[in-house]
């Protein structure tokens, strides 16, 4: 049965007529306008069972354009985005490069001894850099096991040239990461510190990637995308492991506001529960603070409703499962 928590589609209406921007002055919330709710190591060959379910759109990291205005897009390398979540009271942790199932990546998990839920990141089309295990660190504070997968085997980019080749490569051989992240999900669940849970978690680039592995045969229990490259057709989303979050923006070039709300009709058309937002006036990777694109109090406001679906998905999916048995 599906379930939704969407605002209500008047209040898009009221958002437009308003001339509102989606990015209030002050302390004020930013709002985020819901879509249109539809009615009711060695790289082993990958196999079947590893499959990417759609070709992702080629683009940069980068609403178009950007980098040919000003050059401001550049690679985020040491905790540029720190100051715009909320990093307090966080539980200590442990962190270190390792390989899971021969997947490289950056694991940060608590370290308290116990079981906790697990998430897979995935990096945004500059590689695994030192913002992405950043933000690896900051979730693994909030009680996660995070593994931030590594698809460029080493490589950081720091130009936007580099970064497209890198993220052209993988694009090229989709396969192959999708038996990487496979292999990490399925490593997570059996490692002696995780509970049975796992979720994907990716931006641009790392968003597309999320989406594929939820539609890969990995089981996961809940998806997070943040403005990835989607598939609207109904017969590959059927696949998807629901519960499912977008996140995306209402000026995004890349991903385009009519391909978001097919994306929402269709998962709302086969059943998938899931949340939908859409920040209006904001654009492609408004959630990066490298480039012109950054909105802090969107990435916020994303970030927080980001921390309550996993907490409602792993977190109390765990307490129930324990009930039942």
């Amino acid at each position: 049965m599906s379930r939704s928590r969407f605002v209500p589609v008047f209040v898009a209406a009221l958002v437009v007529l308003s001339g509102c921007s989606g990015v209030l002055s002050g302390d004020e919330t930013p709002t985020a306008t819901p879509t249109d709710q539809p009615d009711p190591t060695s790289t082993p060959t990958a196999t079947a069972t590893a499959e990417a379910s759609y070709t992702q759109t080629p683009h940069t990291g980068c609403q178009p354009g950007a980098i040919e205005k000003n050059g401001s897009c550049q690679a985020v390398t040491s905790g540029g985005n720190a100051d715009i979540f909320d990093a307090e009271n966080l539980s200590a942790i442990t962190s270190t490069r390792t390989t899971i199932d021969g997947t490289p990546g950056y694991l940060a998990r608590p370290a308290d001894n116990g079981t906790y839920p697990a998430v897979v990141m995935i990096h945004e089309w500059w590689g695994l850099n030192e913002n992405i295990e950043h933000m690896a660190d900051i979730l693994a504070g909030h009680g996660y096991v995070v593994f931030a997968v590594d698809l460029y085997d080493g490589e950081v980019a720091t130009n936007a040239s580099r970064a497209s080749e890198l993220s052209g490569q993988v694009r090229s051989n989709p396969d192959v990461a999708v038996s990487k992240m496979s292999r990490a999900v399925s490593g997570l669940r059996d490692a002696s510190y995780t509970t049975e849970r796992v979720a994907s978690l990716g931006w641009c680039f790392g968003g597309g990637q999320s989406l594929q592995l939820s539609l890969s045969d990995a089981d996961l229990n809940a998806t997070v995308v943040y403005y990835g490259t989607l598939t609207t057709n109904e017969s590959t989303l059927r696949t998807v492991d629901g519960p499912v979050l977008g996140i995306f923006g209402s000026e995004d070039q890349v991903v385009g506001i009519e391909n978001v709300r097919e994306f929402d009709r269709t998962l709302g058309d086969l059943g998938v529960e899931r949340e939908i937002y859409v920040y209006e006036g904001a654009s492609h990777a408004f959630a990066n603070p490298s480039g012109e694109s950054f909105r802090p109090n969107d990435t916020r406001d994303a970030w927080a409703k980001t921390l309550r679906f996993l907490d409602e998905n792993l977190r109390d999916g765990d307490a129930a499962a324990s009930q039942e048995r």
